[in-house]
């Protein structure tokens, strides 16, 4: 599992890398600022995988559907789950991930389950 979403978030950098490459001939003015938000795409795509990976890892954490995002070093977390237990034990996973100085923990805990 950790090996495939690490396989996806390199593909995904990859195909980044490749679709904002500027063409020889072209006026290189934005070639610095493409690079270097093409560096951040790929290093949030990385953070993200990290996280998916820690969660994914944890035994009361894997059948559990969370989605994540990353923008710099801040993560967020959104979803279902059902209870305030998951939704603490899903934050303090990410936060113990190499990388992560912010959670945004959206979750949102099922009513009535």
């Amino acid at each position: 599992m950790k090996a495939l979403a690490f396989a996806v978030s390199a593909a995904l950098a990859l195909g980044l890398a490749a679709c904002s490459s500027t063409p020889s001939g072209s006026s290189g003015g934005q070639t610095s600022s493409t690079t270097s938000s093409v560096s951040q795409a790929t290093k949030d795509a990385t953070l993200t995988a990290k996280v998916k990976s820690a969660l994914a890892a944890d035994v009361g954490l894997k059948t559990v559907k969370i989605d994540v995002d990353s923008s710099g070093n801040t993560v967020t977390l959104k979803g279902n789950v059902e209870n305030a237990d998951t939704k603490r034990k899903a934050e303090e996973v990410a936060r113990k991930v190499d990388g992560v100085a912010t959670v945004r923990n959206e979750l949102t805990v099922k009513s009535g389950g």
